[in-house]
């Protein structure tokens, strides 16, 4: 199961203004300062996606071997998801690899070729995550690369926590410049940094056995 409180995704969302700064006492010419300060904007929404990537590995002697076990085995496991999420799933193949394996020692020997394959899902109901997990796994995936939980569109969010660290921004300017008997002025240049954070979420019972599973 997931908690509610697991499915908060964090937009965090760093501006940095460089401000002119003017003495408050009149001055000819005024004496001019430049004021550099940082702001945080932080906005935590609940996320209206969430995308799990599968990783099938198998193994086999020869190349074409390799590649014919992973390829019955996606099926098996697209085929599975299918089952359980209908036939307009939203799945697709992030990377294909088929690499050869050697021996090792002084002098490396062929032994044989391991395929890979991630298969990425995009889930729209969050309640199905657990069910999805399991079914993959069940049905052939080795392990789950990745859960990244998403917002279809992030940008109302990603506004807000900017204006929030434009205006906390502001904030430290104005107390730094009042600290030296100054005042801020019109900002010389803004700066956007963006970083986003999710936290970690327990993974079912059958992706935990599929941390040991060994590829076929």
């Amino acid at each position: 199961m997931y908690a509610k409180h697991m499915l908060k995704k964090t937009h965090l969302l760093p501006a940095v203004l460089a401000l002119l700064s003017v003495t408050a006492q009149a001055q000819t010419p005024p004496r001019r300062a430049v004021v550099v300060a940082a702001g945080q904007g932080t906005v935590s929404v609940q996320p209206d996606e969430a995308k799990v990537q599968f990783s099938v590995v198998t193994q086999a002697v020869t190349a074409s071997d390799a590649a014919s076990q992973n390829a019955t085995q996606v099926t098996a496991v697209l085929a599975a998801l299918r089952s359980v999420l209908g036939p307009s799933a939203n799945l697709r193949t992030l990377s294909y690899s088929l690499n050869p394996n050697y021996s090792n020692g002084n002098q490396p020997i062929l032994i044989g070729y391991t395929a890979t394959n991630t298969v990425q899902v995009t889930l729209s109901d969050l309640s199905l995550i657990g069910k999805v997990i399991d079914t993959g796994i069940q049905a052939g995936a080795n392990r789950v690369q990745r859960l990244q939980f998403d917002l279809k569109d992030d940008q109302p969010t990603r506004a807000q926590a900017l204006k929030l660290a434009t205006v906390q921004a502001k904030a430290h300017a104005d107390a730094m410049a009042s600290g030296l008997g100054l005042k801020t002025g019109a900002a010389i240049s803004i700066q956007e940094g963006f970083a986003t954070t999710v936290p970690p979420v327990r993974p079912t019972a059958q992706a935990r056995k599929a941390r040991n599973r060994k590829p076929k």
